[in-house]
């Protein structure tokens, strides 16, 4: 059985090296990659409970996915490694660990962008929350 490698891709030069990283860790693994399509970042209507997407905001960050996972595939065929992927939409952190137990992952190798003060602390790290909550080991590229 090969080992199942998450590795969450956002449009940061990390997803690429977290990429490398994990093909480069397990050459006979599973890279499934996920990008998760963030709600919060839509914005949100005059009715403060009703989420309100811009027209085509959603289609536009599928289609920002697909041409991601197209660059980072063709990335993971100079390793030879077996790439799946994932597009979810929910808050990161809490997608990306659920994905762990969803998809049977062994390991998780993921980039991390490196806020400090004010917007780490407003925004919070999604790497050292799934750090935090992961029950497979974590590899942080940074």
């Amino acid at each position: 059985m090969s080992t199942r490698v998450l590795v969450p891709v956002d449009e940061s030069e990390f997803a690429k090296e977290a990429v490398e990283l994990a093909a480069e860790l397990f050459p006979d693994g599973t890279l499934v990659l996920i990008h998760v399509i963030n709600p919060a970042e839509a914005g949100f209507g005059s009715e403060a409970t009703i989420p309100s997407f811009p027209e085509g905001w959603y289609e536009q960050r599928q289609k920002n996915a697909e041409t991601q996972f197209d660059e980072l595939e063709s990335l993971a065929a100079d390793y030879d490694v077996t790439v799946e992927q994932i597009v979810e939409l929910g808050g990161p952190t809490r997608t990306i660990v659920d994905a762990i137990e969803d998809e049977n992952i062994d390991h998780v190798v993921m980039g991390s962008t490196g806020r400090q003060g004010v917007s780490r602390i407003l925004l919070g790290s999604v790497a050292e929350g799934v750090v935090r909550r992961s029950p497979v080991p974590v590899t942080i590229v940074r």
